[in-house]
């Protein structure tokens, strides 16, 4: 009986590290932890003198000179072959991440007109005070994923939702 019930626990242990990882969907932005921003996406060093506050104010940049540009004064964004006209509800501050090498990621909830939350995030390369967005994409509509991300060899890639 005990015999049983210690190869049991053997083979519970085991498995235990893997199947956390098929349980758990990939984290979905970059988390800051101690001072360096640790999480999903790729962490290839620290921007030199980077703070996230730059970050944040790089996007909020962006985001208002894409809407002042625009006739209605929103920020658009294509999905599924459709303009999305979108107002800025907050930036997720605590999910902005340096990815080394003068690149960014952050992530913002905004709103279109019909109520609809979606959760875009945005990539950006640069130096403070002159990042550009490489690359958005909406990763949530109502909270719902679209995609998560996959780490592959110390890249991370977008997979299906």
């Amino acid at each position: 009986m005990i015999t049983r019930f210690i190869i049991a626990a053997a083979v519970a242990l085991f498995f235990t590290p893997t199947m956390s990882n098929f349980a758990q969907e990939h984290p979905e932005h970059p988390k800051k932890t101690e001072g360096k921003n640790k999480g999903e996406h790729p962490q290839k060093g620290e921007g030199k003198g980077v703070s996230t506050a730059e970050i944040s104010t790089g996007i909020k940049k962006h985001i208002s000179s894409e809407s002042k540009n625009s006739s209605d004064k929103k920020f658009h964004v294509n999905h599924e072959g459709k303009d999305l006209a979108l107002d800025l509800v907050r930036v997720h501050d605590d999910r902005l991440s340096s990815l080394g090498e003068g690149k960014y990621f952050a992530c913002v909830d905004m709103k279109a007109t019909d109520g609809t939350t979606y959760d875009i995030d945005f990539f950006m390369s640069g130096k403070p005070g002159d990042m550009k967005v490489t690359e958005t994409s909406v990763h949530k509509v109502n909270g719902k994923p679209l995609y998560n991300w996959k780490e592959e060899n110390g890249v991370w890639k977008k997979v299906s939702g």
